[in-house]
């Protein structure tokens, strides 16, 4: 699993590429709560090149969230693929996150 990494000012934005299910989402959630887990974490998730996820990402992604949320902070995902969206509605965690059409304007989000 590779997950690409950039800093956009003081915004973390990963975005993995490839599926999330199996070992590349438990990589995947690994990265993301190391990026939730420093000082006043600033976390952007873009999953354009992710077609799917699987109950461990999702479990990931709802980890981060809520560590975030005890900071008074949230998670912010982008270009999230219909399929994922709709996991995480499924699943009843999408109220969790602020989703954003960009990496741009999720970053902006943040001012």
């Amino acid at each position: 699993m590779k997950v690409d990494q950039q800093k956009i000012g003081t915004v973390d934005v990963l975005s993995p590429v490839g599926p999330l299910v199996d070992e590349g989402a438990t990589a995947f959630a690994k990265v993301l709560l190391d990026r939730v887990r420093c000082p006043n974490p600033r976390v952007v998730v873009s999953l354009s090149e992710s077609p799917y996820l699987d109950s461990t990402a999702v479990e990931g992604l709802v980890e981060a969230s809520d560590q975030l949320a005890d900071r008074a902070a949230s998670l912010r995902l982008v270009e999230t693929p219909a399929t994922c969206r709709e996991i995480l509605e499924l699943t009843g965690v999408a109220g969790q996150f602020s989703f954003f059409e960009d990496v741009h304007s999720a970053v902006r989000s943040f001012l």
